[in-house]
C-alpha cells in the first residue's frame, strides 16, 4: 500500500512539474527580408508572450533574452605593426567560425541575468558564439585576435549587445526590436529566444530570417559567382562609359 502511495504522489510531482513548464509563444514582424540596390538596412520585431498553464512561479523573476546570428564562416584575422616606417602584416590567425552578424538583446544586463554555465551551454554571448580552436605555434596571444574580430565588427555595428532592449509586461509579454545594418551576408539567420530565472535557462524558441538579394543586386551576384569573367568584362565597360560620360560633361561645362 505504501509504495502504491508512493508511486501515485510521484506522478502527481511529475504531473506538476510538467504543467509549471514555460513556453514561448513567438511573433516576427518580418521573416523575410530582401536586399535590393537601395537597402540601407531594416528593422526586424520581435514580440511574443510566455504560455503556462499553472500561474507564474514564485521566486527569480523572468528574464528574456533574444539573439539573433548571421550566416557564419571562417575569418583571417591579420595582426599589423610598424616596422621600418611602414605597417605590414606579421601574424595571422584564422578563426574557425565567426557570425557575420549578431544581435544579443536582453532584458537586463546579461552577466546577471545568465550564469556562466548556461551560456557556455548555449553560446549566447558573443566570444561564445565565435569558435577558434587553433593558432599557430608561434603565437601566444591567440584570444587577442577574437577580441579584435569582435572590436571591429562592433565598430561596424554588425556586433551587437543591447542590454535591457527586451521589455517584459506581467512576465508575460516580451517584445524587443533588432537594427539589420545595410552590409548584410545573404543566408538564413538563426533567431532565438530564452526564457531565464536566476540564471538559468527554462524555455526556448528558435526560427529563421531568410536574408536575400532580389532585382538587379540578386542578377549581379549571381553573374559574378557563375560568369566572373562576363562580370569582369562587364564591370569595365561600365568603368569606361561612366568616365567617357564625365569627360563628355565637362568638355561640354568648358565651353
Amino acid at each position: 500500500m505504501r509504495a502504491l502511495l508512493g508511486i501515485v504522489l510521484g506522478l502527481m510531482m511529475l504531473a506538476t512539474a510538467a504543467g509549471a513548464k514555460e513556453e514561448v509563444v513567438l511573433g516576427l514582424s518580418r521573416n523575410t527580408i530582401s536586399i535590393t540596390t537601395n537597402f540601407d538596412g531594416s528593422e526586424i520585431l520581435v514580440f511574443g508572450a510566455v504560455k503556462r498553464e499553472t500561474p507564474i512561479p514564485e521566486g527569480a523573476p523572468l528574464e528574456v533574452i533574444v539573439t539573433v546570428a548571421g550566416p557564419s564562416h571562417p575569418v583571417v584575422v591579420r595582426r599589423k605593426e610598424k616596422r621600418f616606417g611602414i605597417w605590414i602584416n606579421t601574424d595571422a590567425v584564422e578563426v574557425d567560425r565567426a557570425p557575420s552578424f549578431y544581435a544579443i538583446n536582453t532584458s537586463g544586463p546579461l552577466d546577471d541575468i545568465l550564469s556562466a554555465v548556461e551560456d557556455q551551454r548555449h553560446k549566447i554571448t558573443i566570444p561564445q558564439a565565435i569558435r577558434s580552436v587553433g593558432a599557430p605555434q608561434n603565437i601566444t596571444d591567440a584570444g587577442a585576435f577574437t577580441q579584435s574580430l569582435i572590436r571591429i565588427r562592433k565598430k561596424s555595428n554588425l556586433y551587437q549587445l543591447n542590454e535591457g532592449d527586451v521589455s517584459i509586461e506581467e512576465q508575460t509579454l516580451f517584445r524587443t526590436s533588432v537594427t539589420l545594418p545595410a552590409a548584410l551576408t545573404e543566408g538564413g539567420y538563426g533567431t532565438r529566444i530564452f526564457l531565464v530565472r536566476g540564471g538559468a535557462i527554462v524555455a526556448q524558441y528558435e526560427t529563421v530570417i531568410d536574408v536575400r538579394k532580389v532585382g538587379m543586386e540578386r542578377w549581379l551576384f549571381k553573374l559574378s559567382r557563375e560568369q566572373s569573367l562576363l562580370y569582369g568584362l562587364l564591370s569595365l565597360a561600365i568603368a569606361i562609359a561612366a568616365g567617357w560620360s564625365a569627360s563628355a560633361v565637362f568638355g561640354l561645362l568648358r565651353r
